[in-house]
């Protein structure tokens, strides 16, 4: 009896000591846990800089209506002759104006009482567009501004506001984003400057979408900014950075 308790007592210490390892290691492994957590850094950095548009895009409308169509037919292209020669009077090339084909739309005659529009085709209304792209900013904007001086010569015409490009996009993104992950790094060194740790290595790095907006303006979006109305705007890049602490 005496040294069935004694076997008793002796599996009962294994299966204790055993219960007490798993644990350290448990704990041990809970322990590198945390330290591998603790040994990585996620910090975001941004750039900012200035932009001045270099190519703008301005587009017109002009239109002619007739109950015949050959006559509004005549009438829209003899309004694209006095639009062309008011653009290069205005100092525009030939080359530079890019006429649209003619959009004909049917206006049927209404119905008494205002009950809709019968089948029958009242006149014709023709539409046509005028396209100009040029890296002269400044004189393509006041054409925008003024072309609605043609309303004096018979023409019915519509201008839209400009857009404004900046045609090195492509090479700036590459730069802001270099920027922007030095300047990560720089806010990941001034953080662990306290703690007495330094920034290792580079983990990963992940762009954010660019914002370009009209200047000081704060807008943002989750869809990112193309701001095509300014001629002086202002890109942001960011980059969200995981670095070693050592």
């Amino acid at each position: 009896m005496n040294n069935f308790k004694n076997w008793v007592l002796v599996v009962v210490s294994i299966i204790l000591s055993l219960g007490i390892i798993v644990s350290s290691a448990i704990m041990t492994n809970g322990f590198i846990k945390v330290k591998e957590t603790k040994n990585e850094l996620v910090v975001k950095g941004s750039s900012k800089q200035q932009i001045k548009s270099d190519l703008v895009v301005w587009t017109g409308s002009f239109s002619y209506e007739s109950a015949n169509l050959s006559d509004a037919y005549l009438g829209i292209k003899e309004s694209e002759r006095k639009v062309k020669a008011y653009l290069q009077k205005s100092g525009v090339e030939e080359d530079q104006i890019v006429m649209s084909s003619i959009n004909t739309i049917k206006l049927n005659k209404r119905l008494p009482y205002g009950n809709g529009y019968s089948n029958e085709v009242e006149k014709y209304r023709l539409v046509q567009d005028v396209k100009i792209e040029s890296k002269e900013i400044d004189k393509i904007t006041q054409i925008s501004r003024k072309s609605t001086d043609l309303i004096n010569e018979g023409v019915e015409f519509e201008s839209y506001p400009p857009s404004y490009l900046y045609t090195k996009l492509a090479d700036l993104k590459v730069e802001m984003i270099g920027k922007a992950t030095k300047d990560a790094k720089e806010r990941a060194q001034k953080m662990l400057e306290v703690t007495g740790n330094s920034v290792g290595k580079l983990n990963s790095a992940r762009v954010g979408i660019f914002q370009i907006t009209p200047l000081y303006s704060n807008e943002v979006s989750d869809y990112g900014i193309n701001d095509n109305s300014s001629i002086d705007k202002e890109i942001t890049a960011v980059v969200t950075c995981s670095f070693e602490v050592k």
